[in-house]
């Protein structure tokens, strides 16, 4: 019952952990070009597959994994625990949320890798490219969210629901960077990945500890 909740996040953090030293050591991977370009028009690359609504509704979508999108989402989610007397929950939501704000700034500082550059950005950009911050501030907000209201509600329901729905929020935040040509899917795939072991270890370490404190 409990082996998919280590194997997941161990696999994710080698798949991190291997991206992040063959980015570091100076690697290039093709199929990052190749998935780019297969959002992109053949006859003019600076234009992204779609009709205009499409496009827009892609811009919208990424602008929700975006810091104010994710805020208002934290911020929701941590006053519905408060208010609902899970006040422990909602300061270990604050706590991992705040740290892995600072650990994404961090890295990509560090690591300091290069927006792509073969197509024009759909949106705009202020950071460098590795991890995604979307892909992984949306990962670790949205599945730590999901893991906190399970741990709350203690309804296994409940809890798979609120997963199902952070997932699919989080692959389409994650897909819509690359559609609008502002990260390599490796970037992605990066910020998924470590996204992931983040909101596992918050709720199995943090958020069971700060659960047991809380009202039954």
């Amino acid at each position: 019952m409990y082996q998919p909740r280590i194997l997941v996040p161990a696999a994710a953090a080698l798949v991190f952990l291997g991206l992040a030293l063959l980015i570091v050591s100076g690697r290039s991977f093709s199929l990052d070009t190749t998935l780019i370009m297969l959002f992109r028009d053949a006859a003019n690359p600076a234009v992204p597959l779609g009709p205009a609504w499409f496009q827009e509704a892609v811009r919208d979508m990424t602008a929700l994994g975006s810091f104010i999108g994710l805020f208002f989402m934290a911020l929701t989610a941590t006053l519905a625990l408060w208010l609902c007397g899970y006040r422990h929950l909602a300061i270990g939501l604050v706590v991992s949320l705040v740290a892995a704000f600072l650990a994404s700034t961090g890295l990509k500082i560090a690591i300091a890798r290069e927006r792509p550059d073969i197509v024009e950005h759909a949106a705009l950009t202020f950071t460098a490219s590795f991890p995604s911050g979307h892909a992984f501030l949306s990962a670790v907000t949205l599945l730590t969210i999901a893991g906190f209201v399970g741990l709350a509600s203690r309804r296994a329901d409940i809890a798979r629901f609120c997963m199902v729905m952070a997932v699919v929020m989080v692959g389409l935040i994650g897909l819509s960077r690359i559609y609008l040509g502002v990260h390599w899917p490796s970037d992605v795939l990066g910020g998924w990945a470590l996204g992931i072991v983040w909101s596992s270890v918050a709720t199995a370490w943090l958020g069971r500890r700060m659960a047991e404190s809380d009202p039954a």
